[in-house]
C-alpha cells in the first residue's frame, strides 16, 4: 500500500511540474536561443528520490541509488543506474534481512518530438541488471507432531549466506520533464525478468537489491522511479 501510495503522488507531482514547465516556455522572448537549448549533450546525474522516501516512511526499508545518462543522438542515451538497498523481511514464520549493492547499465529511447527549446521526453529503456548481496536469517517457523511441544515453533538460528548475486533483464518507461534549465524531474515504473542468481542453502532469495521482492517461482519483479537530475552540457550540435 505505501508503494502505492508514493507511485501516485510522484505521478501528480510530475504532472503539475510537466504542466509548470511548459508554461515557463511557452512565450519565449528569443526563439533561436531556445531552439539552440534543444540541441544540448552532456552528462545528466541524478538521485531516485523515491527510495529516501521509502527508507523515511517503510519500517525496515533504507535505500540509496544515483542514475546518469548521456546523451549519443537525437533520441538515445546511454544510462547507469547505482545502488544499496537493505530490506528487513517480518513474518509470523521468517524473519530475514536482505543488504547488498546493484548497478543497472543500458539506453533510453526517446519517443517524444519536443517543441523548440523544450528537452522533455516520454521514454523507453532496456537495461541489464546485476546485484551482488547478502541473506541474513534471523528466525524460522517449524511444525512438529511431538505433544509435548506447540505445533508450531519459531527456531532463532541466525545465519548468514555471502556472496550472492542475480542477474535481470529490465524493461522500463517513463516521462521526463526539465523543470529549469538543465534540471529535470522523471517518473518511470520498471518489469524486470531475472535470469540468474545463487540461492543460499536450504533458504531463498525472498529479496534481491535492485530487482525487489521476489514472488514464489515466479522470476518477474516490478519497480519505479522518481528522480531527480541536472544536466552537465558538454557541447551542442
Amino acid at each position: 500500500m505505501q508503494r502505492i501510495l508514493l507511485f501516485f503522488i510522484s505521478l501528480m507531482l510530475l504532472s503539475t511540474a510537466a504542466v509548470f514547465a511548459q508554461e515557463s516556455t511557452e512565450s519565449p522572448s528569443d526563439t533561436l536561443a531556445l531552439k539552440k537549448r534543444d540541441n544540448k549533450y552532456g552528462l545528466r546525474l541524478g538521485v531516485d528520490l523515491a527510495k529516501p522516501l521509502r527508507t523515511a516512511i517503510e519500517d525496515g526499508y533504507t535505500g540509496f541509488e544515483i542514475t546518469a545518462d548521456f546523451r549519443v543522438s537525437k533520441r538515445f542515451y546511454a544510462a547507469l543506474e547505482l545502488g544499496t538497498e537493505e530490506k528487513e523481511r517480518l513474518e509470523e514464520n521468517l524473519n530475514s534481512i536482505a543488504r547488498g549493492s546493484y548497478f543497472k547499465i543500458g539506453a533510453d529511447f526517446n519517443a517524444y518530438d519536443n517543441w523548440p527549446g523544450l528537452n522533455n521526453s516520454i521514454f523507453a529503456g532496456l537495461r541489464y541488471g546485476f546485484s551482488s548481496f547478502e541473506q541474513e536469517l534471523l528466525s524460522y517457523g517449524i511444525y512438529t507432531t511431538d505433544q509435548s511441544y506447540e505445533e508450531f515453533q519459531l527456531r532463532e538460528e541466525p545465519q548468514t549466506f555471502e556472496s550472492l548475486n542475480a542477474s535481470w533483464i529490465e524493461l522500463m518507461v517513463g516521462v521526463k520533464t526539465e523543470l529549469f534549465n538543465n534540471l529535470f524531474l522523471s517518473l518511470n515504473v520498471q518489469l524486470k525478468r531475472r535470469i540468474s542468481e545463487t540461492k543460499p542453502e536450504n533458504f531463498d532469495n525472498l529479496y534481491i537489491p535492485g530487482f525487489n521482492r521476489t514472488y514464489d517461482e515466479s522470476s518477474f519483479g516490478v519497480g519505479y522511479g522518481y528522480t531527480i537530475s541536472y544536466l552537465i552540457p558538454i557541447f551542442k550540435r
